[in-house]
């Protein structure tokens, strides 16, 4: 009995990853492209005004681009606090989550080209939705975005290198790490349920489509959910009898919404933000879900079996499918393996002093950016380092954001945030702890102290 699960849940989680592999790897690459050829101040310009082009240019924005709820958090934030509108903020937030290249192009292997498309237009009329109530319920005043070219001013410094490396280490490396975890529990998951739900399960015993619907919704909202991770999840319920409206409430709320999300724009936008933003992506995914059981050709959506996973693309030869699974995880585990491996060099690495007791962070360290340039800080008088114990972090995205509003602050050199030890190591003439402390807070983050 155990080995047969075993067998068969083997076999799933094989068909998911030769499915998912290619098109995945792939979306990384694109991944990469957005991040390091995309200019930030592209996004930066068309967020500040609290008007329907603003809402619309930056759920068009976000779209594509590959953050998951991990990071899209403090990248909205942070695009607020630097003078995005509430609207244009929250149309990312609803948004971006909710699709990304890779999700996308992981829904078209595993549902099918009119989900992906359908995934899109959803994430883009809900964000549009959330963004339009927000600045009608939710007014600010808050200053349009200043131009700033300055190293300092962009979301990542790192963008600055431009090249195919770059974009290869970001893509296949630093983007792939944010979400490895997240996509690790979502394929186990789906794999588990696939291999456990009985075929047509949800025909025989969840026949009321309202409750269905309601069921899954209530599910998806406080539970975390990577756009990519939900995607396989989704093709797996629908094998077994969940309605294409359901699955689609699934794939809207699960990556768009969690716990965590709503407490921290709660306390960073308010009540009246909040409730435009749940009320856009729950009163949305009802409504699509509606709409897409009932006025759309059910066998756009017909999923019978394992053997769908594949047969939709068989363009692909089995050998390269094979060959892409094996190269992702081969990058999952030499990720994980690196990471370790600096995390160790981090903690066993010594603080360098200088004469004047200023506090240097050693140049071999692997917090040091890439994009770090001497030349732009004066180091004339002493400086003083202190470390931040900082919870909540989770990816580059986390570490961009907290860098570069850091920065701003007066008296602020050199700001090194490091998601894996859950540290923000700060230089300055001047260092304001309760400042700091507000700074990142406001970012969604804690602080939880300084270490000695």
């Amino acid at each position: 009995m155990i080995l047969d699960f075993i067998k068969e849940f083997a076999q799933e989680l094989f068909q998911l990853l030769n499915a998912m592999s290619p098109y995945l790897l792939l979306g990384f690459f694109f991944a990469g492209v957005l991040k390091v050829w995309f200019p930030q101040h592209w996004i930066d310009r068309y967020m500040g005004k609290s008007n329907f082009k603003s809402v619309v240019n930056t759920a068009l924005i976000g779209i594509p681009l590959p953050l998951c709820s991990c990071g899209v958090i403090p990248t909205g934030i942070s695009f607020y606090k630097n003078g995005a509108s509430k609207g244009s903020s929250v149309s990312f937030l609803i948004s971006t989550p909710q699709t990304g290249v890779d999700s996308i192009l992981v829904t078209y292997s595993l549902l099918g080209l009119p989900f992906a498309i359908i995934r899109v237009l959803v994430a883009l009329i809900t964000g549009v939705i959330g963004g339009v109530v927000t600045n009608i319920l939710a007014k600010d005043k808050k200053e349009p975005i200043e131009t700033c070219t300055d190293s300092c001013c962009s979301n990542d410094n790192t963008v600055q290198d431009r090249s195919l490396q770059r974009v290869l280490k970001y893509g296949f490396n630093e983007f792939l790490m944010d979400i490895a975890k997240w996509l690790i529990i979502g394929i186990l998951i789906a794999a588990v349920l696939s291999t456990i739900i009985p075929d047509e399960f949800f025909t025989l015993y969840l026949q009321n489509e309202a409750l269905s619907m309601f069921t899954v919704l209530i599910a998806s909202v406080p539970l975390y959910l990577c756009a990519t991770a939900s995607v396989p999840i989704a093709a797996v319920l629908m094998m077994k009898g969940l309605s294409p409206g359901a699955a689609l409430i699934l794939l809207m709320a699960g990556p768009a919404t969690n716990a965590a999300t709503i407490t921290i724009i709660k306390k960073v936008f308010g009540n009246k933000t909040l409730f435009s933003y749940l009320g856009s992506i729950i009163g949305g995914a009802l409504v699509f879900g509606f709409l897409i059981n009932h006025f759309l050709p059910a066998e756009w959506f017909q999923m019978t079996d394992a053997s769908h996973l594949h047969h939709q693309h068989e363009l692909l030869p089995p050998w390269m499918k094979i060959a892409s699974t094996v190269v992702l995880i081969g990058l999952i585990i030499y990720g994980y393996l690196s990471k370790n491996i600096e995390i160790r060099k981090t903690q066993l690495k010594p603080e360098t002093k200088t004469n004047n007791d200023s506090i240097i962070a050693p140049s071999s360290s692997i917090n040091v950016a890439p994009n770090f340039n001497a030349s732009q800080f004066s180091f004339a008088g002493n400086l003083t380092t202190k470390t931040f114990q900082v919870e909540g972090m989770t990816c580059s995205h986390c570490k961009a954001s907290v860098e570069k509003n850091l920065k701003k602050i007066d008296g602020i050199n050199i700001v090194i945030a490091s998601p894996s030890i859950n540290t923000v190591e700060i230089t300055g003439k001047e260092i304001d702890e309760s400042q700091v402390e507000k700074a990142i807070n406001e970012l969604g983050y804690d602080v939880k102290g300084i270490l000695k």
